[in-house]
């Protein structure tokens, strides 16, 4: 036993393979997190280091997304790998599909597909693109999605062949080959599944020691049942903030983790320093869950910063009234003026005006004529402009509005926080993401070895 323990070293944790697949020294990933919180020089950063992460496109224009991937193809070196983010987007696939389409023109290789609860026509044709005949005369799958899920059926979605319509509709359109269509059904449309549990942002609430182990079952299931020619890896997200957390993951059988909360309040993380100070000092305990901006309606929910602001708490107001009431004008006086006056400090004519002025300018005429035609799509359209708003505040730290910043993260970051207490990186200003990844990794190999020399001293 005492040999078995000298084995783990930073570079032994995780799956071997998969470091070689993505080209980088540790199975460790470092996550999007939307509107640039994980900005081009974090992933520029990881990049340097031989490590990888994913840029957090979300949410952010076109333009700033296509110069951040410019900015990143420049200042990385020559063959180090690099991801972008694309979300899930219900209401708009169009939105996906050009997103996909400035990915190809710039030959990207890896995306992280968040929030999905179904495959997307814009994933297929980015995996299917990507596709071609090795020497061997096995499929090569150069782009690769890896898919973050919370729940089974959808990771068995992202296990499965690309959907033969969706495969058959890219190619009436031209997008694939009619050789790509073929071999669509030799592949399955992800090899890189990320298990998240209950993390910052977008959540199920997941437990890791539960759902982890049964989708490592269900994953060895659908690869015996496809007789998938290539390998398909499975990580965990969501809680990962401290050594004995790596190192737990690790054990489960993950063969890579992902961490997303603890690299926002770090020098590269792309938020603002007033955040990161807040950041820097909460708990375990200083999180709360509050309905989705973007998936309002259907009473998704995010985590999200509670200490010190009154977001989660307005938010969860704010969802309450929509599913009590069907209009704003039913919404009692009180509550109206309370809401106007404090939470939105605007009117809502005021607001309805500017939504109205946004969809006009982004060409969704018919949009506005069905939502004014609703009332409770109304009042749904103007409480989801303060979730923009708060989003807004947080990114651009102002101070005076403080009590309503929308924070997405989860308890992993207060985890993190103790970890360094009493450290020089007890101060985000000293906190940078490869610095990170190095600690971590060679605190949970240390930690392994520490615990398997003391069982075999045991075991006598």
């Amino acid at each position: 036993m005492q040999s078995l323990s000298m084995r783990f070293d930073a570079a032994s944790l995780g799956n071997k393979n998969f470091r070689r697949h993505y080209g980088i020294k540790y199975a460790y990933l470092t996550g999007a997190m939307y509107r640039g919180i994980a900005s081009k020089e974090l992933v520029v950063r990881m990049a340097k280091a031989n490590l990888m992460g994913y840029l957090g496109t979300a949410g952010l224009p076109f333009k700033e997304v296509e110069s951040a991937i410019q900015f990143i193809q420049q200042n990385v070196p020559q063959g180090a790998s690099y991801g972008m983010n694309i979300l899930s987007d219900l209401e708009h696939p169009i939105h996906e599909m050009r997103t996909v389409e400035l990915y190809l023109r710039h030959g990207i290789r890896f995306v992280e597909a968040a929030a999905y609860i179904q495959v997307s026509p814009a994933l297929v044709w980015f995996r299917l693109s990507g596709l071609r005949q090795g020497e061997d005369g096995k499929v090569v799958c150069d782009h690769h999605v890896l898919a973050k899920v919370s729940r089974p059926e959808v990771a068995a979605a992202f296990l499965a062949p690309a959907p033969e319509k969706m495969v058959q509709q890219l190619l009436a359109e031209g997008r694939v080959t009619a050789q790509q269509a073929e071999w669509s059904t030799r592949v399955p449309l992800s090899s890189e599944i990320c298990v998240e549990a209950d993390s910052g942002g977008h959540t199920d609430m997941g437990i890791p020691t539960v759902i982890l182990p049964a989708m490592l079952r269900q994953r060895d299931d659908l690869v015996a049942q496809n007789h998938w020619d290539v390998p398909v890896y499975m990580g965990l997200a969501g809680g990962i903030g401290s050594p004995q957390s790596v190192a737990a993951a690790f054990v489960m059988g993950a063969d890579f983790i992902l961490t997303g909360s603890i690299n926002q309040c770090t020098v590269e993380g792309g938020t603002s320093d007033v955040v990161k100070d807040i950041l820097q000092e909460i708990n375990v305990q200083d999180t709360d869950y509050a309905p989705a901006g973007d998936m309002f309606e259907l009473g998704a929910k995010v985590q999200v910063l509670k200490r010190g602001v009154f977001f989660p708490a307005r938010a969860n107001k704010l969802h309450a009234l929509y599913t009590q009431y069907a209009s704003l004008a039913e919404i009692p006086a009180n509550l109206q003026q309370q809401i106007q006056q404090r939470y939105f400090k605007r009117s809502f004519d005021d607001i309805w005006n500017d939504v109205k002025s946004y969809l006009a300018g982004s060409g969704r005429q018919q949009e506005i004529a069905q939502i004014e035609a609703s009332p409770k799509q109304k009042m749904a359209r103007v409480f989801k402009w303060y979730f923009a708003y708060t989003t807004r505040l947080a990114l651009a730290g102002d101070e005076a509005n403080k009590v309503d910043f929308q924070v997405h993260t989860g308890p992993a970051l207060g985890s993190f926080n103790q970890w360094l207490k009493g450290t020089p990186l007890e101060s985000w200003r000293a906190r940078h993401v490869d610095d990170i990844a190095e600690r971590l990794m060679q605190a949970a190999a240390q930690l392994l070895a520490d615990r398997f020399a003391a069982l075999s001293e045991a075991s006598g």
